[in-house]
């Protein structure tokens, strides 16, 4: 029974898999969103998993779940040193691909890690690229993005092209950009109705006010975080609204091939330069969020979030709080872990 429960919940995970590597990946930056004030020189953040948040900075990622007896179990995975504290990390555009790819092998680990402590399963995950089932998971996270967000609006506006018989390249375009809008805000929509990631989403909640509240310098206490926001300028889904928005943009600079076969690749080719345009600007929008003009612009972003946030319960927040609290642990140490370790605290979750 357990066997087909994972293979049932690894297929939504494919659904929900580019949002939650796009969630982990935009909180990476080596510097603070405001250097002038006595803010946090180092922007963390991370995902929601099955049952709890990881949480990610430049030294470790902790991942925090809940126990069905009530524990919060942790695991601690140590990060590429050369990809988080390196060049790399430093190279704009570049460091954008690098993460995001990054990201989604890790959270797909910490996905599967977390659903077996949650089944109550023993079974060794290795949060690493290696295994032929995760990385068939990842690949097929990346294919249903790419096909469902890029080739098939080029397709569909192709289609009524084709079918209206009318030849102006600006208004397929903007049909294409319409159809991928759509597509995304009913993407988020739809996967938000399976009763796994309504759970994951209420975990997304905790993870933004659980990184609100730290870098707000409040304290990380299940009754502070309760009350910020669940909005954050560095949201996955915000990524995935400026992606969308961005290619529409771009494409139409680019220009529109009249073979339907060219114009896929092209659709397919620009993918990952446009991504990493869309984590710069996502950069820049929260290092500035401050600005009038920049909180006009991200308002889509946020507003978006909406869909993917649930107002969380006191555990949910206890677990993403012990989850940050690990990696700002590794942070004051400002040494790598020698190899993963996992832990295991009793807390007594009083009801909100």
């Amino acid at each position: 029974m357990h066997g087909i429960r994972k293979a049932e919940q690894r297929a939504r995970w494919a659904l929900a898999g580019l949002w939650l590597a796009a969630d982990a990946a935009l909180d990476q930056s080596n510097e603070a969103a405001n250097p002038a004030e006595e803010r946090p020189q180092f922007w963390y953040g991370g995902q929601a998993v099955i049952e709890g948040v990881m949480m990610r900075g430049q030294y470790v990622a902790a991942v925090a779940v809940r126990h069905p007896k009530g524990a919060i179990v942790t695991r601690e995975v140590p990060l590429n040193a050369a990809l988080y504290r390196g060049r790399i990390a430093r190279l704009p555009f570049v460091r954008g691909l690098v993460l995001l790819w990054d990201a989604l092998g890790l959270g797909t680990r910490a996905l599967m890690w977390s659903a077996d402590v949650a089944l109550e399963e023993d079974e060794d995950i290795e949060f690493s690229l290696q295994s032929a089932a995760g990385m068939g998971l990842v690949v097929l996270s990346l294919a249903l993005g790419i096909g469902l967000f890029f080739v098939l609006p080029a397709a569909i506006s192709a289609g009524i092209q084709h079918l209206a018989g009318f030849e102006s390249r600006f208004a397929a375009d903007v049909i294409e950009g319409a159809v991928k809008l759509a597509l995304l805000i009913g993407y988020i929509w739809a996967i938000g109705l399976m009763p796994d990631v309504k759970r994951l989403y209420g975990y997304h909640g905790a993870e933004h006010k659980t990184i609100n509240a730290y870098e707000d310098g409040a304290e990380l206490t299940p009754e502070v975080t309760k009350n910020y926001s669940l909005e954050h300028p560095r949201c996955g889904t915000a990524f995935l609204l400026t992606l969308v928005v961005l290619s529409v943009l771009i494409h139409m600079l680019t220009g529109r091939p009249e073979s339907v076969p060219m114009l896929l690749l092209s659709r397919v080719g620009l993918i990952f330069p446009i991504a990493g345009i869309a984590y710069e600007v996502l950069r820049f929008t929260a290092a500035h969020v401050e600005h009038p003009a920049i909180r006009v612009l991200i308002k889509p972003n946020l507003a978006l979030q909406h869909l993917t946030t649930r107002e969380p319960d006191r555990q949910m927040r206890e677990v993403a709080i012990v989850a940050l609290q690990r990696v700002l642990a590794a942070e004051r140490a400002a040494q790598p872990l020698a190899a993963e370790r996992v832990s295991s605290e009793e807390v007594v979750a009083a009801a909100d």
